[in-house]
């Protein structure tokens, strides 16, 4: 069964938000993703400065078994990535939520504008339990 935490928000695509200080949000993959993934061994980074619309791929993760896109469930502009996944990607398997995040932007506008198209942890667990 994947952990879905209370307190963040979800999108459609198996990425979490978190709003962590003034209009940036941290973003990272779910618990349920990364379990679909297998073992991370790369992950591919948007660019710092780079600017996203919600639903944008902006990057990719690299598992034993496959590439998958890393899509940004929120608009707005790159202001830092995880750098310690370049050497230890596997803290996505290990920590998605915590050590395991991959990058922060700084959202366009309110971040309550920012996040309304995203699910709540009841509505993603009733989505990845179809």
């Amino acid at each position: 069964m994947s952990e879905v935490k209370d307190g963040l928000l979800y999108s459609e695509d198996h990425e979490w938000v978190i709003a962590i200080e003034g209009s940036t949000v941290r973003v990272g993959i779910t618990d349920h993703a990364q379990s679909q993934l297998g073992d991370i061994v790369f992950i591919e980074f948007p660019t710092v400065g780079a600017a996203w619309s919600a639903g944008d791929s902006m990057g990719s993760i690299e598992s034993v078994k496959t590439v998958s896109e890393l899509y940004c469930p929120v608009s707005g502009t790159v202001t830092k990535l995880n750098e310690q996944l370049e050497a230890s990607p596997e803290l996505v398997n290990n920590s998605p939520y915590e050590d395991g995040w991959i990058a922060e932007l700084e959202v366009e506008g309110s971040i309550e504008e920012a996040v309304k198209h995203l699910l709540n942890a009841e509505q993603y667990s009733e989505l990845i339990d179809k």
